[in-house]
Formats: C-alpha cells, sequence, structure tokens
C-alpha cells in the first residue's frame, strides 16, 4: 500500500491559502510537517529550511526598497499622480489610458506601486476615461460604458505585468537572479532588467494600437445601432 502521508505538505497549503492564512507560515508548517511524515529528524529539516533561505538570498534584498516605498506612498505620492492625470487638457480615451500606461511604467521601473484595479483603475482612470467620452460624445450607452472599463483595466494589466521585471529590486527579478546563480549562470540584475525593456516598449504599442481598434469597433456599432434606432 502507497504511503500518502508525505505528502500532507499539499493538504496544509492548500487549506492555509484557501483560508487566507499567511502565506509565509503556511509553506512553513507544510514544509516542517512534511520533514516530520517522512521520519526526517528536526535538525535536517531546518538544515534544508536555512539551505533555501541561503541559495534564495537575492530575495531579501526587496525588503530593502519596501520602507523606500512606504514612505514615498505616505507623503501622497498616489495623490500626485492623481492631479497629473486629472490635469489633462482636451482628455480622450486614448490620452488618458495611455498616460496611466506610461505612468505606470515609469513608477514600476523606480520599484513603485501605485497603481492597481481598486486603488487607480476603478476610482480614478475609468471615470475620467467614462467622462472624456461624454464629453465627445452625447449618447453613451450602456455597452460602450463597459468597454471603456474594459479598456481601463486592460491598461493596468499591460502597464503592470510587463513592467514588472524593469526594476533591479523586483522581487520576481530577484527570485530569477537567484535561481540562475544556483544553476552557474552569472547574469547582473542591471543587464536582466535591461533586456526587460523592449518588452516593456513593445507592450505599449500593443496597447495604443488596440485602443485605437477597439475604440473603433465600438464607435462602429454604437453608429450603426443609432442608424437603425433611426428608421
Amino acid at each position: 500500500m502507497i504511503d500518502l502521508w508525505p505528502l500532507i505538505g499539499i493538504v496544509i497549503i492548500t487549506l492555509g491559502l484557501a483560508l487566507k492564512q499567511n502565506t509565509l507560515l503556511v509553506i512553513l508548517i507544510a514544509g516542517v510537517a512534511t520533514g516530520f511524515v517522512a521520519n526526517i529528524p528536526l535538525v535536517d529539516i531546518l538544515s534544508a529550511l536555512g539551505q533555501s533561505f541561503t541559495q534564495n538570498r537575492y530575495m531579501s534584498l526587496f525588503i530593502l526598497v519596501l520602507p523606500m516605498i512606504g514612505i514615498l506612498e505616505r507623503y501622497g505620492l498616489r495623490q500626485r499622480a492623481e492631479v497629473m492625470i486629472g490635469s489633462m487638457k482636451k482628455a480622450s480615451i486614448g490620452k488618458i489610458l495611455m498616460t496611466y500606461l506610461l505612468m505606470r511604467k515609469i513608477t514600476n521601473g523606480m520599484g513603485l506601486n501605485i497603481g492597481g484595479h481598486p486603488s487607480m483603475i476603478r476610482p480614478l482612470i475609468a471615470p475620467m476615461a467614462e467622462a472624456a467620452e461624454e464629453k465627445s460624445s452625447s449618447n453613451l450607452t450602456e455597452s460602450k460604458r463597459q468597454s471603456i472599463r474594459a479598456l481601463s483595466a486592460a491598461s493596468e494589466n499591460f502597464g503592470n505585468f510587463f513592467s514588472q521585471l524593469l526594476f533591479v529590486g523586483t522581487g520576481g527579478l530577484l527570485l530569477i537572479k537567484g535561481v540562475m546563480a544556483d544553476n552557474q549562470l552569472d547574469v547582473a540584475l542591471e543587464t536582466m532588467a535591461l533586456w526587460a525593456l523592449p518588452t516593456a516598449i513593445a507592450s505599449m504599442l500593443v496597447f495604443g494600437v488596440y485602443v485605437r481598434g477597439i475604440s473603433a469597433q465600438v464607435n462602429e456599432r454604437e453608429t450603426a445601432t443609432d442608424v437603425v434606432e433611426e428608421k
């Protein structure tokens, strides 16, 4: 009969994450529990945990940038970003979303996280894009409003996902550095961040084309609907 007790760690991680417990604590408990049921001495378990930590020591550098980010946000970094976007004259959907996209990439490159769907898109960017469309169009239907909101959400996805590795102290880049170092591949953090730049630029160009294409499709659909209603 197959002994499944060593798989208890998977159960602990699944339950812990489902209950929204502290991720690090859940993983630590799962590792220790797995070691115990596998009859591994406590000293060996702690040794394995310590070895894993030292092998991925680059991840601990991320802790150094947290105080700086917290201080900047405490003294109104997000509010300044809101003022900058809100001061745009002759705003349009494309200008608002592309400005936010560019700002998101620049701040990501500085290691600052001022964006997000709940903190920026829903309360600020999406309403501004809708207001800009209301000024230029007298007929803002519900379907068009939903399309604008979807584009606003997409600007956050393009801006954040494709620029996460631009900062040398970001967690993802440090994790990659640790894994490559374990495999005797010595690549500088600055080099990896530099190679992430073309992807960030390309994603911005793609999003610009995407916004123009979707906006044109929405306008054509709305125009066709108006013509049908008039007939």
